[in-house]
């Protein structure tokens, strides 16, 4: 009885959350946000980073993008497959008891369920993906990196297509799986850390003899 007093009180907490992100809108941020949820716009963007993969990575960079696209395949099939179609939570802009409060821009309102959001999914996957690959190469690649999966997980709130509770969660789980891809990828590709980067004592003491 606890725990599902709890757990409602978090869903009423997140609805209210959503009400009052979702309230904030006008005619300019309707148009900002819908271009930044749509996908092709980022285009540009993709194109920029598989640039500079093959600026620092050269060849790897293939082995690099076969994991992108694992990871793309896994984030997505994830989040619809084991959290959508088994939680079964409504999307606000579905959910009756939210009827007439909810600001949809363009009538987009998507599929049926919301938890957990594949954007924030998909979009925290390839950032956190990067970011050892990037991060160290291009100055202030990682909060930019962030920001911009950030800003896209606030559009879907905006828009009215999901709740915090849905970004936040897609966003941890994308997350997890971009690290773990990253992780894997490095060691495919040999590639050393800072750890294994720095010489030890054994070489520097024979390297001044």
């Amino acid at each position: 009885m606890l725990n599902m007093s709890i757990v409602e009180r978090i869903k009423e907490l997140d609805s209210d959350l959503f009400l009052l992100i979702n309230g904030w809108h006008s005619p300019f941020w309707d148009t900002v946000m819908y271009w930044l949820s749509d996908k092709l716009i980022w285009i540009p963007l993709y194109l920029l980073l598989i640039y500079f993969l093959i600026r620092y990575y050269k060849k790897q960079t293939v082995i690099i993008l076969l994991f992108v696209a694992i990871l793309m395949f896994l984030s997505d099939q994830t989040s619809v497959n084991l959290f959508k179609n088994i939680f079964q939570r409504l999307r606000p802009c579905h959910e009756p008891s939210l009827a007439g409060l909810v600001h949809i821009v363009r009538d987009k309102c998507g599929g049926q369920y919301s938890f957990v959001s594949s954007h924030a999914t998909n979009h925290f996957a390839i950032a956190v993906f990067l970011i050892p690959f990037l991060g160290k190469k291009l100055k202030y690649f990682t909060p930019l990196i962030l920001f911009w999966a950030a800003i896209i997980c606030y559009s879907r709130v905006y828009l009215g297509v999901h709740y915090p509770g849905d970004v936040m969660g897609g966003a941890v789980l994308g997350s997890a799986l971009g690290l773990a891809l990253s992780i894997i990828c490095q060691y495919t590709l040999k590639i050393p850390n800072s750890r294994t980067q720095m010489p030890n004592k054994s070489q520097n003491s024979n390297s001044m003899r």
